[in-house]
């Protein structure tokens, strides 16, 4: 078996990694083979989508799935064949496994007229209730894990869109690093149960370090 990148995956198969790459970069249209250089193409093409998904959705836009999957193409298109299209393998991380991947479509579907129906446009006044809506819907697109890779950023690109309908400025994800990830991926576990609210203290921290850092 190759070496385990981020995720564990079951039905791996040998060309879902890029030859010559030693198991540590997925088979991508341009052939890159190293892990770092792979890193600096997906942050530069991070940064440009950024803007334009800045200027693509205002601050009445009732975000959908096509709305999903057009960002995870608009980043990731060029350098994987599956770039904004759903996974077809099972994937996990340390030992947890996210939704199946013949369910990812429907749950996708119910995400559309659960959550972002119901919490976009975010247009809530109150600070605690933005943080509210940022964390059930980061918790429940990141417990689908609906793309091969990438899930982790497009959601916290989805947190940074409803924030900015909020009339909050972008966030500052910095909370999240180091020792934090633990406390996250816990967060995003107990959302199996359907409680939301270990994430909900750690965007509001998200929230109050961004403001901080803007002197608010």
């Amino acid at each position: 078996m190759k070496k385990a990148d981020r995720y564990d995956t079951s039905n791996l198969i040998e060309d879902q990694y890029e030859p010559g790459s030693s198991g540590s970069v997925l088979r991508n249209l341009l052939g890159i083979t190293s892990k770092e250089k792979m890193e600096r193409v997906e942050e530069a093409r991070f940064e440009r989508l950024m803007d334009e998904a800045t200027a693509r959705f205002d601050n009445d836009h009732r975000f959908t799935a096509g709305d999903i999957l057009w960002l995870h193409k608009c980043w990731l298109g060029g350098i994987f064949s599956w770039a904004g299209i759903y996974r077809t393998v099972n994937i996990g991380k340390g030992g947890f496994m996210f939704a199946a991947a013949t369910h990812v479509p429907g749950l996708m579907r119910q995400f559309e007229n659960d959550q972002l129906a119901r919490l976009t446009p975010c247009r809530f006044e109150r600070t605690e209730d933005v943080a509210a809506a940022l964390a059930e819907v980061h918790v429940e697109l990141i417990l689908i894990h609906p793309f091969r890779e990438g899930n982790g950023r497009v959601a916290r690109l989805l947190m940074v869109l409803m924030a900015l309908q909020a009339g909050l400025p972008p966030l500052d994800f910095s909370e999240l690093q180091g020792a934090k990830r633990e406390e996250y991926f816990a967060a995003v576990q107990a959302g199996m149960d359907r409680d939301y609210q270990p994430m909900e203290r750690i965007v509001n921290r998200v929230i109050e370090r961004t403001l901080s850092a803007c002197g608010q």
